[in-house]
């Protein structure tokens, strides 16, 4: 049976090291030896030890203070999150503390450094492996996951990546006629990506076409279009039309298919995901889907102090709506905005959408 209440020397005398290599490890400060790390973290783990990593935080005191763990910092998506995240952590008389995990091969340390310090944590996709989470929830620490797929017994909050993605396609194949398509971006370890890119597979199925084998894997950075140009020279023709896992590949890719005298949408249409400022202002403005960016971090925010303040919920997931953009880099003239709307795609208008847990109902 599993250890409750273990000391800092029990710990220490399990995993054979001193009691302040223990400490270190706790609370992912100062270096040590990946072997004699992981071997402090299976003690921790198999004792359950929480005296001090975790314990001052969840027994005996508040911090006034949130967490977010990101895969990155940089681009509008992760700024208008973080923005409207922010804004309602200090709306709450509360700190906020931010880790970004795209540079680190190894982040647990630091994610249980974070968990110290604060109340508790929101988790963005692709940041953190599952078998830490439950370690997390197993200390009774409150969690909210962002952007990745629900895990159960954790609140989850996300948008729909799948029927305005199936929407964009469908509105290729239909409206314009394209019938080789190509999907850009890198999908591993990305759950909003993956996502995408499984709805681009299953539209095209659904029209009667066979979908590309895999995507053009390329960074989600305007840096990006001499990659994803790259891959598309080496092709015996350009596809009919790309599309671009976020909006900011697709304006890095018109750019660098204009300096190379290929022109958009006549040569090939380009479509983005998230409708960002710059998408409305690029040399071909850009169909995308715009997504709620900021009521994710919104909704992130208040579902975690809800959490934290013992404010129960029956609410496990949070699925935001998005909504298909249409301008004309896709093909279509500026005129067909406006007239373009909700339902033209054949797919019904989306509402959020939330999963209750089973001792209440479910309204799925």
């Amino acid at each position: 049976m599993t250890k409750q209440g273990a000391t800092l020397y029990e710990v220490a005398e399990h995993a054979g090291v001193s009691i302040a290599t223990v400490s270190r490890v706790a609370r992912g400060v100062d270096q040590v030896a990946p072997e004699t790390r992981r071997k402090v973290l299976d003690a921790i783990q198999e004792l359950n030890y929480r005296a001090s990593h975790l314990g001052r935080a969840l027994v005996n005191r508040r911090n006034d203070t949130l967490g977010i763990v990101t895969p990155g910092l940089s681009g509008p998506y992760f700024a208008d999150v973080l923005q409207s995240f922010a804004e309602e952590t200090l709306a709450a008389r509360m700190s906020l503390l931010l880790l970004g995990t795209h540079l680190l091969g190894e982040a647990d340390e630091q994610v249980l450094g974070l968990a110290d310090r604060g109340d508790g944590l929101a988790i963005m996709g692709g940041t953190i492996q599952p078998e830490l989470l439950h370690r997390l929830t197993s200390l009774g620490l409150p969690l909210v996951l962002v952007s990745q797929a629900r895990i159960e017994g954790i609140p989850t909050v996300r948008v729909d990546n799948i029927t305005k993605t199936k929407a964009l396609v469908h509105h290729l194949i239909a409206d314009h006629g394209h019938r080789d398509l190509a999907f850009a971006g890198w999908i591993h370890g990305n759950p909003d990506a993956t996502e995408r890119w499984q709805a681009f597979v299953e539209a095209h199925r659904e029209a009667g076409l066979e979908p590309p084998a895999e995507p053009l894997h390329a960074p989600f950075s305007t840096n990006s279009g001499a990659e994803i140009w790259a891959q598309l020279a080496a092709r015996d023709r350009l596809p009919d039309a790309l599309v671009c896992g976020n909006d900011e590949m697709a304006i890095g890719v018109i750019d660098t298919l204009k300096a190379r005298g290929v022109h958009v949408p006549e040569d090939i249409a380009v479509t983005g995901w998230d409708d960002i400022a710059m998408a409305r202002v690029v040399s071909s403005p850009l169909t995308t889907v715009r997504q709620p960016t900021r009521e994710l971090g919104r909704s992130a925010a208040r579902m975690l102090l809800d959490s934290i303040n013992g404010q129960s919920s029956t609410i496990d997931e949070l699925v935001l709506p998005c909504e298909l953009v249409i301008r004309e880099s896709c093909g279509c003239p500026a005129a067909a905005r406006d007239a373009y709307t909700e339902g033209h795609d054949g797919l019904p208008a989306a509402t959020a959408r939330t999963v209750h847990r089973k001792e209440t109902h479910d309204d799925e």
